[in-house]
């Protein structure tokens, strides 16, 4: 038997898809302003709480603060090195420090950060949040009168997102000294040069814009995967798993916040 098309069961579809996209995007957002409510709250941070969230912290930051730093510094110093020799030969030595500043430690380094957490502590944290409520961890916790979003979710939240504004903060750091060093070398003569050059690039509307970036960029990476795994919304003989959800989304979200810094920055 030939299936037969019917435009209202494909209309009624393409209906329920898109509910079902809209009710995924509020289950993000009420998830945010949940744990914004329990992060702003004393009781998160009591004795237990404090250790949970210095452990997740510590472990989601210190291993791979040390290769990110040295990957953006090899990537730092091999496109500081690419702006100067093509500035210089076009007789625009003056704006390269500039032009280094603005690409690399404005727009590169937030966004290679947010992907790098996203991928080494995101999507994994989201992953272990679906396991856990698929083995009915956190159904356990709430039959035991504990709140798993305090307990299991706030804490992962919090440490990605600080592994994204301090990957970010660390490695800015070290590619304005790197472009110093490239520019000027082992000496201190060029830097009330290097220094006026730098503050003519990081005026108060960009440094605001450029915080506000780092800060959403972290926050959708921290959150994004988390609430994919928490809301399950893959139907059985799909393709769309939650780690696929999870990546769209968060691809979404970080292409709409660089679009928006850019035209903040240059518009």
């Amino acid at each position: 038997m030939v299936p037969t098309f019917s435009p209202g069961s494909a209309l009624a579809e393409m209906g329920r898809a898109a509910l079902r996209w809209l009710l995924g995007w509020w289950r993000i957002v009420h998830l945010g302003a949940v744990l914004l409510v329990l992060a702003l709250s004393p009781s998160s941070y009591d004795r237990a709480g404090r250790s949970r969230i210095a452990r997740e912290i510590y472990q989601d930051t210190a291993p791979i603060l040390f290769w990110y730093t040295l990957l953006v510094s090899l990537f730092g110093l091999v496109l500081i090195r690419i702006v100067v020799v093509t500035a210089a030969s076009y007789g625009l030595s003056q704006f390269a420090l500039q032009m280094v500043v603005r690409v690399l430690v404005l727009e590169l380094i937030p966004l290679t950060a947010a992907l790098f957490v996203a991928l080494r502590i995101g999507l994994p944290d989201g992953r272990e949040i679906g396991r856990m409520r698929l083995r009915g961890e956190l159904d356990a916790l709430r039959a035991r009168g504990i709140d798993p979003l305090r307990r299991e979710v706030l804490p992962r939240v919090l440490a990605g997102g600080f592994a994204v504004l301090m990957l970010a903060a660390v490695a800015g750091v070290v590619a304005l000294v790197l472009a110093y060093l490239t520019v000027h070398g082992f000496t201190l003569g060029g830097l009330e040069r290097y220094t006026r050059t730098v503050g003519q690039v990081f005026t108060p509307p960009l440094t605001l814009i450029f915080a506000i970036k780092t800060f959403l960029l972290a926050l959708a990476v921290s959150l994004v995967p988390i609430a994919s795994g928490l809301y399950d919304e893959s139907r059985p003989g799909t393709r769309a798993t939650p780690v696929l959800q999870a990546l769209v989304r968060l691809f979404a979200v970080m292409l709409l916040i660089e679009a928006a810094s850019l035209i903040g920055n240059y518009y």
